[in-house]
This record gives C-alpha cells, sequence and structure tokens, in this order.
C-alpha cells in the first residue's frame, strides 16, 4: 500500500469516527440529556451562578415532574430563554403566601431540606400575599430557591407542561461543584 493510499485511509477513518461522534452527541442533546448553564442568583443557595447542570428530557416524555423537582422550562415572560426553578404546586394543587410562609393544600410548606429556616416567601403579581390559587390541569406552579431574587410563579403564573425542558440531574462544572440533583425527601 503507498504512502499516499494509507493517509486517504486513516483520513476516512478520521471522517468516520467524526461523524458517528457527531451522530451520537445529536441524539443525546435532542433526546435524552441537556446542557443548561444557571444564570442569575434565583436558585442561590443550592445552585450557584454559572453553574452548568445536566438536564434529564427522558423523565418529561414518560412521566411528569414531582414537587421538588428541580426543571428547566421555556420562560413565560421571555420565550426565548430557559429557566431554572423548583416546583411547588402540581395540577390541583392550591398555593398561597402568608407572612413569609408558603401554603400548599392548606398546609405550610416543609421547605427546610433545601432552603436555611430564616428564608421568607411573599407575594408577587400573580400571587399576592394572603391570596390562594388552584394549579390548573396541565400546569405547574414553580419559585426559585433565592425567593426574594426570583422571578417566579409568584410574578408571572403558571408554566405549562408543554413548555417544560427537562428535569435537572446533575450539577457537573466547576468540578468542586460536582453534585447529583435530588428530589428532597420530604413530605409535601
Amino acid at each position: 500500500m503507498s504512502i499516499g493510499a494509507k493517509i486517504w485511509a486513516v483520513g476516512l477513518d478520521l471522517v468516520e469516527t467524526l461523524v458517528i461522534a457527531g451522530a451520537i452527541f445529536v441524539v443525546i442533546y435532542a433526546f435524552l440529556f441537556r446542557p443548561y448553564q444557571v444564570n442569575g442568583t434565583s436558585m442561590f443557595p443550592n445552585f450557584q451562578n454559572g453553574e452548568y447542570i445536566l438536564t434529564n428530557l427522558i423523565n418529561l416524555r414518560f412521566g411528569t415532574p414531582q414537587r421538588g423537582d428541580v426543571i428547566v422550562f421555556i420562560a413565560p415572560p421571555d420565550q426565548e430563554k430557559d429557566y431554572i426553578k423548583r416546583v411547588i404546586g402540581l395540577p390541583g394543587d392550591t398555593i398561597m403566601v402568608k407572612n413569609g410562609n408558603v401554603y400548599l393544600n392548606g398546609q405550610e410548606l416543609d421547605e427546610s431540606a433545601y432552603l436555611p429556616s430564616d428564608y421568607k416567601t411573599y407575594g408577587g403579581t400573580f400571587l399576592a400575599d394572603g391570596v390562594q390559587k388552584t394549579v390548573p390541569s396541565g400546569n405547574y406552579f414553580v419559585m426559585g430557591d433565592n425567593r426574594n431574587f426570583s422571578s417566579d410563579s409568584r410574578e408571572w403564573g403558571y408554566v405549562p407542561k408543554a413548555k417544560l425542558i427537562g428535569i435537572s440531574t446533575l450539577v457537573y462544572w466547576p468540578p468542586p461543584d460536582f453534585k447529583f440533583v435530588t428530589r428532597p425527601n420530604t413530605t409535601y
């Protein structure tokens, strides 16, 4: 085999490898997992500005998010952006914010698994303090963990299931912040 033929064979192998790797990446990105960057402080203290998270797209194809899940969705106030927030209310749940606390189905919500005890939650434009709302079918009520600095359902309302992208599963960058994102083990 001549040198030219060897170079051609190596080049062809390289191109085939790159095409296969690209196809695998596209399938993973489109159907299985997608990376997202946390922008801002709305999920502090659990997620930091600039962290990268891996979001599972599969779970929403075969199920629905649960209370406490951290989800990524198309932002209702700006369809060009994706937001990351925590699911507080499921379809049929009643939500109320009163005196700095969140009430779910008439009971004070225990958020001690993911928020410091001194965190307070106040109403917004959509969900005013002391007003109770019921989450409609096919929608979710979400809040950022950093309640005083979060644009969430208290301001702009519910998130339709059709706007959900995925459930966050892993913080992978920067390496010191590596962790699995788990649903809090609390009773709602």
